[in-house]
């Protein structure tokens, strides 16, 4: 009975046991993310995330302890020269679990693990978000690394009036546009033309004044 341990033997003897993790963390290492068991990967992030740890610290020792686990000098040349680069500054949580579902025939629920440090599209979309900058500056203040930029207001043609204020003229309509070049076109007909004699009226005759007659 397991009683709280919290190993979890998968069913296997002890030697059988720590060479297949080791194949697991080696193929991890090389390929960036496997595809096993929801059980088996639980178990191997737990067996990879410390060689994972001592592999920032590159000294001949480490890279001895990193090889008494892998057994692979391919494996530990990778692990020491470009995972330790990646996850030099990430203090753990080198790996991420994602579940597939269930997988036919035994109906055993299925995982992938990878390095996080290693998914481009994750790590594309955080700096997307992260340049975005959805923040919302305090009332009445701006953005950090915002400049204020001054705003011309439209100008208003405005119609002068004998001792009033200026008010705005609306805009014409198109169709009273027309109406007025119409207008300008046969008034200007009108004065090229010769001017017309204007009909004047005789003056009324003033009546002289009547000799006044002697009485």
């Amino acid at each position: 009975m397991r009683h709280g341990k919290k190993i979890n033997h998968l069913s296997r003897k002890s030697a059988h046991r720590k060479a297949m993790l080791s194949n697991m963390a080696t193929s991890l290492i090389v390929h960036k993310r496997i595809t096993t068991t929801l059980a088996k990967a639980k178990a191997l992030r737990v067996y990879v995330e410390p060689l994972i740890t001592r592999s920032k610290d590159d000294t001949t020792h480490s890279r001895r302890v990193v090889f008494s686990h892998l057994q692979s000098k391919d494996a530990v040349t990778q692990l020491f020269r470009d995972v330790s680069s990646k996850v030099a500054e990430r203090p753990g949580g080198y790996t991420r679990i994602i579940k597939l579902g269930q997988r036919l025939g035994d109906n055993a629920e299925m995982a992938m693990i990878e390095l996080v440090d290693f998914n481009v599209n994750l790590l594309g979309e955080k700096s997307a978000a992260k340049a975005k900058g959805t923040r919302r500056g305090r009332r009445g203040g701006k953005k950090a690394g915002e400049d204020v930029v001054a705003v011309s207001a439209p100008e208003v043609k405005t119609a002068k009036s004998d001792g009033k204020k200026e008010e705005p003229v609306a805009p014409a309509e198109p169709e009273a546009i027309a109406q007025a070049e119409d207008v300008e076109e046969v008034t200007g007909t009108v004065e090229d033309s010769e001017p017309v004699a204007e009909a004047t009226e005789p003056e009324a005759e003033t009546p002289e004044p009547e000799e006044e007659t002697k009485a």
